[in-house]
Formats: structure tokens, C-alpha cells, sequence
């Protein structure tokens, strides 16, 4: 999800890559749930999430469409998110004690925050959101440990593809008539997440990805 938003007013005004400290680190969020709740439609899934979480629970997309996730338009293009609920807007996977039923495969945007990703030409820098954590007294971390995430160059390059391909789409959109739109966007959903992946592991998920991807972007001439 796109945010037209000015980078020096919502961040302390750096770029950091894997290896650097920042201010992260918040005593494993004990006793706060608040970045849970109130945020509409805005925990957009990529594949890798969805496969995680389908391995996860067990549960098929969709069963998980059911309940736990939903459809919603972003910039244009049809993606599941994450579903809210309750007149407090709390993520379906929040526990009764206020923790997270699904933390061990929690989507790539929660094991982000409070980071966020700055895209450029090759590749993405990530930036600290300085006011969107309650904790205000949180200490120093590395980026990669923060994120917890096997062979991370990988994964890197995994959502800077994805993020490219959906940029790409996106533009592809402003050419096509209403059908075709449909189309495009069904296909998207068709191939990168109602089909399931075979993989067991990560490795395997890269590779089918990737393969998947290229034959998308055969198909569109991208």
C-alpha cells in the first residue's frame, strides 16, 4: 500500500539497511496490543505471508477468508489483508490475553513495525516511524535481528520483486478498459494466492515465486 506522506515527518530522519541499530527493541511489547487494533485496512498480505500463515494454521485460504482475513481493493488491485473486528477494530488473530495467536508466521508488515520500507530504483532502505509505538523508552536493535527472518538478502529481493511487479500492474491498469482491469486483477489473485504453493520450506517458496513471477510477467509483457 502506497502512502503519500512526507518521509521527515514521520520518521527521525534516517535510512537504515539490515545491519544497522535502531530504536526498535520494546521489552517484547508486554502489556501493548496497540499497533493490533485501529488499523483498518492498512496490513496488506504478500504471498509469502499467506503461505506462511496457511502452513501455520492448517487452514486453507479459504477458510481463512472467512474469518480471519479479507478482500479489499489497493491501488487497484484486489490483495487480502488483514481483518479487523469489533467496534475497537482488533486483528482477528489477537488472543484474550492481548498477544498474538499467529507470532511465530506474523505477516511481513508486522514483523516491521514500528520500521517501515522507503522504495528506490534497486531495492528499499527501511526508515523508523517515530510516532506510530506507544513505547517510548525502546532501546537499540539491529534491523535483521529485529525482523527475525531467514537468509533476509533473500526475502529483500523477494519483496522488492513483488513490490516492482505490483507497480508495474498498477500502471498496466491506467491502459486497460473496466474488463480488462478484472482480468488482470483476477489474475494476480489466481496466481499468487488462490493457487497454493507446493514449498515446504523457504527456499522452495523463493523458487516457486519466482518462477511463478516470471511467467506472469511473460503473460503481461512486463
Amino acid at each position: 500500500m502506497k502512502r503519500n506522506v512526507d518521509l521527515n515527518e514521520i520518521s527521525d530522519g534516517r535510512l537504515y539497511s539490515a545491519n544497522d541499530m535502531v530504536k526498535v527493541e520494546c521489552g517484547d511489547c508486554a502489556g501493548c496490543s496497540a499497533c493490533c487494533q485501529n488499523m483498518g485496512t492498512s496490513v496488506v498480505l504478500d504471498p509469502m505471508d499467506v503461505w506462511k500463515m496457511q502452513r501455520g494454521t492448517g487452514r486453507t485460504l479459504e477458510k481463512l477468508l472467512k474469518k480471519e482475513l479479507e478482500l479489499n481493493v489497493v491501488d487497484g488491485i484486489i490483495l487480502p489483508n488483514l481483518r479487523m473486528n469489533g467496534t475497537r477494530e482488533v486483528c482477528s488473530f489477537l488472543n484474550e490475553e492481548g498477544r498474538c495467536s499467529i507470532h511465530p508466521y506474523r505477516p511481513g508488515i508486522c514483523r516491521l513495525f514500528p520500521l517501515g520500507r522507503y522504495y528506490e530504483k534497486n531495492g528499499f532502505h527501511y526508515f523508523l516511524q517515530i510516532d506510530e509505538c506507544r513505547k517510548k523508552s525502546r532501546g537499540k536493535m539491529k534491523v535483521k535481528k529485529w525482523l527475525g527472518i531467514e537468509n533476509l538478502k533473500t526475502y529483500e529481493t523477494y519483496i522488492s520483486r513483488w513490490h516492482e511487479f505490483l507497480n508495474k500492474s498498477e500502471d498496466g491498469m491506467k491502459e486497460l478498459d473496466e474488463q480488462n482491469q478484472k482480468v488482470l486483477t483476477l489474475l494476480i489473485l489466481q496466481r499468487f494466492y488462490q493457487t497454493p504453493f507446493q514449498a515446504k520450506e523457504d527456499e522452495e517458496f523463493y523458487r516457486e515465486f519466482f518462477e511463478r513471477l516470471s511467467s506472469v510477467n511473460e503473460i503481461l509483457g512486463f
